[in-house]
């Protein structure tokens, strides 16, 4: 089943951000905390958003990574990338929806669904698996609230990306979440009906001044029920 997404205009490149986080660290660092992941475009707009955005670095282990990737990719390498989204959203993709995983991936997946929804929250039953080529990317968007609830939450695999948020209608109030490989991210209400998210380019992928190359990204979404 394809993503149900509603598209937005492309927003403009934002300007200069509230810098919220300390210098990156390298890759054989300690994953960084919540607070070296978020940059925007005011103190004012990061603090206003502080419960409804979310990223946990090192959310899972290399271990963990590796028996969802077990799982996952001899369904993947069965279909090609696409580049022609059907309403241009994502370009260069390939996706597939899971229902039933092992023992190790539905423990984490059950992490997961505790962390992020409340409890008793209806959800979405597949979970929805997404695979970005090097060169593909996901234009901004908010998922369709037809069939999508007040939460998103998913795990990233294999790279490092960027993904920007930027309110409707106001191009000028952004926020940049670094999503590490192995990281979860977290979007609830507001941000997640009011701002719209991409995953950028990798000749965009700047976080904070700093370079952050992308490679091949898997992400293992999980969503709520509309009310």
């Amino acid at each position: 089943m394809k993503l149900l997404l509603a598209v937005l205009r492309q927003t403009h490149r934002p300007g200069a951000p509230f810098r919220c986080c300390s210098t990156l660290r390298s890759s054989g660092s300690p994953s960084p905390s919540q607070d070296e992941v978020i940059v925007g475009s005011s103190p004012e707009l990061v603090g206003a958003l502080g419960s409804q955005v979310e990223v946990r670095p090192g959310f899972i282990t290399e271990e963990e990574e590796a028996a969802l990737l077990q799982e996952l990719e001899p369904g993947l390498k069965k279909k090609r990338y696409e580049f022609d989204h059907w309403d241009d959203a994502i370009h260069g993709y390939r996706e597939t929806e899971r229902v039933r995983w092992g023992p190790v991936c539905e423990g984490i997946l059950n992490r997961v669904r505790s962390l992020a929804f409340p409890q008793g929250s209806p959800l979405l039953g597949p979970v929805h698996v997404l695979d970005l080529d090097k060169a593909g990317y996901i234009k901004p968007h908010i998922d369709s609230v037809k069939f999508c609830g007040s939460t998103i939450a998913g795990l990233s695999l294999l790279s490092d990306s960027i993904m920007r948020l930027v309110k409707d209608n106001s191009p000028d109030e952004w926020l940049d979440l670094l999503l590490t490989r192995r990281s979860l991210y977290i979007l609830r209400d507001q941000a997640r009906y009011n701002f719209s998210h991409e995953i950028l380019k990798d000749e965009e992928s700047v976080f904070n001044g700093q370079r952050v190359p992308r490679q091949r990204r898997i992400s293992v979404i999980c969503r709520n029920l509309p009310d």
